[in-house]
C-alpha cells in the first residue's frame, strides 16, 4: 500500500484524479476498454472534479459501476447516489460505453442478481473508494462481511454511519436517514485490479489510524485494503494527523509514505 499525503482536499483530489486517469487510459490501451467503480459522498468531490476535467480518456470505452445506494431512495432525493453520480460525473463527460447504477427502489434481491450478472462480466480495472468515519468500505459497516462472494449485498447501516450522512448535509434529521442499503461487497471491491482511496478531512483521522495501524479485521473494514496488491490511499493533513508524524506505529503495511 502506498500513502500519499497532501496539504489539503483540493490537492488530494488532483493527485487521486490524475492517477485514476492514468490507470483508466492504461486499461483502454491494453484491452480496448476499462471498467471502473466510482465512490460517492463528500470525500469524493475533488477527485471526481479532477477526473472529469482531465483529457485523454475515451469515455465511450468505459463501463461504470458505483458502490452503493439506499433502499427505498428515489433518484430525485438529494442523498441518492444515482443522482450524485449523474449530476457530479455523468452529466460532465461524454457518454460512456455502459453505466450500471444501483436501483434500491424495487425488489432488492432481484436487483442484486441483476447487478451480479453484469459485474461478473466486467472485471474492474480501477476502483475509486473512500473510508467512512466508522471505517466502512462502501456501506460495509463494522463488523463487515469479509466472506461473502456475492458482489452486491443488503446491509444494515449503523448509527455512526447514519450520523455521518446527516452531518454531511444529505438529510435534515436522523429519522430521514435510511437504515438499509444495497452495497458492493468487500470481496468484490478487492477484486479490482487497482484501488484508489480518497480520504480527506480531520473527521476521518480516527478511521485512517484504525485502518493503517490495526491488523486486518472486519471490525475495521477498510483495513482489508492493506491486503491488496495495488492500492494507493490519498490523505490530507487532517485525515493523516494521527499517523503522519507519529512514531508509535510501525506502519508495517505501508510501503511508501510521502507528503507531496
Amino acid at each position: 500500500m502506498e500513502i500519499i499525503i497532501s496539504e489539503n482536499a483540493v490537492s488530494l483530489g488532483e493527485k487521486a484524479g490524475r492517477k485514476a486517469v492514468e490507470l483508466i487510459i492504461e486499461a483502454i490501451q491494453s484491452r480496448g476498454e476499462a471498467n471502473i467503480i466510482l465512490a460517492t459522498g463528500a470525500s469524493q468531490f475533488e477527485t471526481l472534479k479532477q477526473l472529469f476535467s482531465e483529457k485523454g480518456i475515451d469515455w465511450s470505452k468505459v463501463t461504470l459501476f458505483h458502490l452503493d445506494e439506499y433502499i427505498g431512495m428515489p433518484m430525485s432525493h438529494l442523498a441518492s447516489f444515482r443522482k450524485y453520480i449523474t449530476e457530479r460525473f455523468l452529466d460532465k463527460v461524454s457518454p460512456l460505453k455502459q453505466v450500471v447504477l444501483i436501483n434500491g427502489e424495487g425488489n432488492v434481491e432481484e436487483e442484486c442478481e441483476r447487478l451480479k450478472k453484469v459485474i461478473r462480466a466486467h472485471p474492474i480495472d480501477v476502483a475509486l473508494v473512500g473510508i467512512g468515519e466508522n471505517g466502512h468500505l462502501a456501506f460495509n459497516d463494522p463488523p463487515a462481511d469479509f466472506d461473502t462472494e456475492e458482489p452486491y449485498i443488503v446491509v444494515n447501516l449503523d448509527l455512526q454511519c447514519r450520523n455521518q450522512q446527516l452531518g454531511e448535509g444529505w438529510f435534515t434529521s436522523l429519522d430521514e436517514v435510511p437504515t438499509q442499503a444495497i452495497s458492493m461487497s468487500i470481496r468484490q471491491i478487492m477484486k479490482s485490479k487497482h484501488i484508489i482511496g480518497s480520504i480527506p478531512d480531520e473527521r476521518k483521522a480516527e478511521a485512517v489510524k484504525n485502518t493503517l495501524t490495526h491488523p486486518v479485521s472486519n471490525l475495521y473494514p477498510a483495513s482489508i485494503m492493506k491486503a491488496h496488491s495495488s492500492c494507493i490511499l490519498y490523505l490530507d493533513k487532517g485525515s493523516a494527523k494521527l499517523v503522519a508524524t507519529s512514531n508509535n506505529y510501525a506502519h508495517q503495511y505501508i510501503y511508501h509514505s510521502v507528503i507531496r
